[in-house]
């Protein structure tokens, strides 16, 4: 077998989402082994069964080789699981994040995740308004700046009950974010969006795509309630 050479950031981790239904007969045993190999091979695997009917599973997967999330996604095919919906995106660090401490945009490059007493998750794709009226791009930095300083300090209301990831997708996917987040309560995530879409930054310049609302828990868990 052929081995490509590694596809890696410049700069932090490679990362997928993936939003899956059963098809047919689901080998188990063989999605385990795809997380279990993936996690052994240095690899991140965040798995949530999905609320609704837009999924019943959600892989996150992030690492440094992008090789390895497309055998991931390959394998979890093979057993049985349709991905009906993907995100692909990158972590990185915001373009107004500066002066922000090193160990801060760290864990923003490198982030651990699922964070061990969260379980609520959530999952959903945003864009800057680009209007006649409203064009995020037509501002000038300075102000920029200001707009997403203000948003950032409404989201640090929510530290300890609600921990965000952006990862960054334009040119990667259709939106330019993607935005997960894990939440001590399932209302927790509600009240952050909901105060986050009252700044500035959000009411006039922000749009947003699907939401996908779930429970992290382990492979069998996930399994079990996809399954059952």
């Amino acid at each position: 077998m052929a081995t490509p050479t590694p596809l890696v950031p410049s700069t932090g981790l490679n990362v997928v989402h993936l939003f899956c239904h059963p098809e047919g007969v689901v080998d188990a045993g063989a999605v385990r082994k795809a997380v279990d190999d993936a996690i052994a091979s240095g690899l991140q695997v965040v798995t949530a069964a999905i609320m609704g009917a837009k999924a019943d599973v959600c892989f996150m997967v992030l690492g440094e080789d992008l090789w390895d999330l497309r055998r991931f996604q390959s394998k979890i095919q093979a057993a049985g699981l349709k991905v009906a919906e993907s995100y692909v995106s990158v972590t990185e660090v915001s373009e107004y994040a500066a002066g922000t401490p090193e160990h801060i945009l760290q864990a923003r490059l490198f982030p651990v995740l699922p964070p061990a007493d969260m379980k609520a998750f959530c999952f959903y794709p945003m864009s800057k308004r680009r209007g006649d009226e409203n064009n995020w791009y037509s501002l000038p930095y300075e102000e920029r700046l200001a707009l997403m300083r203000a948003h950032g300090s409404s989201g640090r209301e929510f530290k300890g009950r609600v921990l965000q990831v952006v990862t960054g997708s334009t040119g990667l996917d259709d939106w330019e974010w993607g935005v997960t987040l894990f939440g001590v309560h399932v209302d927790d995530l509600k009240d952050c969006v909901y105060t986050m879409r009252f700044d500035e930054a959000s009411t006039l310049y922000a749009e947003f795509g699907a939401f996908y609302t779930g429970l992290v828990g382990t492979v069998d868990e996930v399994l079990d309630a996809a399954l059952a």
